[in-house]
């Protein structure tokens, strides 16, 4: 071989990778119609994970800028928002435990070529999101200055933060239907509808939030209120945007007009899957109630201070939810298509595909804590809960990685039950107690909450690995 040709070979196999990169994440992002049970597994999985890593990246910028301009109003509005989002985390438990079952079940339908299915199963799951969200509107909006009291809010909260938490928990559909009719797109494969639903919704939040904060231009001046009616605008023209895209003919499976109608064995399974599903979530999303009552015992400036620091993890763990999503669609879809093997592939390389993000987030987080949390406080009291708060909680991202594709790969193959108790155990027999002791008995203080987190995550990746290399995921039915 002369030099001219070795180099040419050389130049080939250097570019190609990149050609093949770039070409799929503009697939990705244009809206790819392959079938992802078969092909190469690599590219399946960065076909689904570009589009719902960038979904999740909209979700995270959102959380952060929100957090930003509330900040601006004072220790206590922040507090509010934080004591809120603890609130609302029951009703994120809610909308993510229905929106798995929707997955699994879409997932396995087109998994299994059967397009009529699938509609059917996304029809009912819209009901059950729609009946739901009502009866929690009806119920937790009048409720909103008692729970804040019960959560251990201070008086202003109390008397000031009570509209911000009943107008979001008023609009609690925007929320519930967004995860829903997002989750039936995931579950179809077409991730890329979902980036753009989402991005949609948070850009209209982001633009319209300091407006109504802060009364710019022809806008009230509503305050912390105000960010909560920009929430709720945003993600409900985001709702409208998907629902349009649902049932505009041509997609994976058509709606037609004999689909829309109530079909009880139908909403009963998917019932079975998501109260599991459910119950799963609210575990690990309750277990965050009882460390923020238990941190807000020493006072706002450290529960302004946690807000602040898991708004910026918060950053890094969203999109790695975009990761994990991409690989529940890629066992439920394998699993529909009879290859267990291919389902088990791709959780692997989508959890190494994590692990080398969220390591490298996690190092930028603990180097340079004192200037992110400086973004969002001069306060030298509060910054320094945010900083510790980041700092200990990075500590833990590599397990962190492993353990979010592990828990929703589970949920993809419909064992919503394993993860269910893995969560149980680690977030309220483990985490919960041994953040008490290292607080108060340790004499710790939030310290010993933050050391909780990130060892109640790293047992969680460890148990669920050990039980996903048992395999019994593989014969679901769902």
């Amino acid at each position: 071989m002369n030099p001219s040709q070795e180099q040419s070979d050389i130049s080939i196999a250097v570019t190609e990778p990149e050609e093949n990169l770039w070409s799929a994440i503009k697939e990705s992002l244009r809206g790819s119609h392959r079938n992802y049970t078969t092909g190469p597994i690599g590219r399946s999985i960065l076909l689904l994970a570009i589009p719902m890593v960038l979904e999740m990246v909209m979700e995270s910028v959102f959380a952060v800028v929100d957090i930003f301009w509330v900040s601006h109003l004072g220790t206590d509005a922040a507090a509010t928002v934080g004591l809120t989002e603890s609130l609302l985390t029951l009703i994120y438990a809610l909308a993510i435990g229905l929106s798995i079952g929707a997955t699994a079940m879409v997932a396995r339908r087109i998994g299994e070529q059967n397009p009529e299915g699938a509609a059917r199963a996304a029809v009912q799951a819209i009901a059950i999101a729609l009946i739901v969200s009502a009866v929690i509107a009806a119920i937790g909006a009048p409720l909103a200055p008692k729970l804040l009291a019960l959560m251990g809010g201070s008086p202003w909260v109390i008397e000031h933060g009570s509209s911000f938490t009943r107008v979001m928990l008023a609009g609690n559909v925007t929320v519930v239907m967004l995860f829903m009719v997002n989750a039936i797109f995931r579950g179809a494969g077409d991730a890329a509808i979902a980036m753009r639903t989402l991005w949609l919704a948070n850009w209209i939040n982001i633009l319209l939030g300091p407006c109504l904060i802060f009364g710019i231009g022809p806008f009230p001046k509503l305050g912390i209120v105000g960010a909560a009616i920009a929430t709720n605008i945003g993600r409900g023209t985001g709702v409208v945007y998907a629902l349009i895209r649902l049932f505009r003919h041509g997609g994976r499976f058509d709606i037609q007009r004999h689909h829309l109608r109530l079909e009880p064995a139908i909403m009963s399974r998917l019932l079975r899957l998501s109260s599991t599903a459910t119950f799963q979530v609210f575990i690990g999303m309750a277990s965050w109630i009882g460390l923020v009552r238990i941190i807000s015992s020493f006072g706002s400036d450290a529960v302004a201070g946690y807000t602040f620091g898991i708004r910026v993890i918060l950053f890094a763990l969203l999109p790695s939810w975009g990761m994990s999503n991409a690989a529940a669609t890629m066992v439920g879809q394998a699993l529909g298509a009879k290859a267990p093997q291919r389902a088990e592939r791709a959780v692997w390389q989508a959890g190494f595909y994590n692990m080398i993000f969220l390591g490298l987030v996690g190092l930028v987080f603990i180097v340079f804590a004192p200037q992110i949390i400086g973004l969002y406080t001069a306060d030298p009291h509060v910054a320094a809960y945010g900083i510790d708060c980041l700092r200990v909680v990075s500590y833990g991202f590599l397990f962190y990685a492993y353990g979010m594709v592990l828990g929703q790969s589970f949920n993809g193959a419909g064992d919503t039950w394993t993860p269910t108790i893995i969560n149980l155990f680690v977030f309220w027999l483990w985490e919960i107690p041994l953040a008490f002791v290292l607080s108060v008995h340790f004499d710790l203080g939030p310290r010993g909450v933050f050391i909780a987190i990130t060892v109640a995550f790293s047992t969680l990746a460890v148990v669920s690995a050990l039980v996903f290399r048992q395999g019994r995921w593989k014969t679901r039915v769902v």
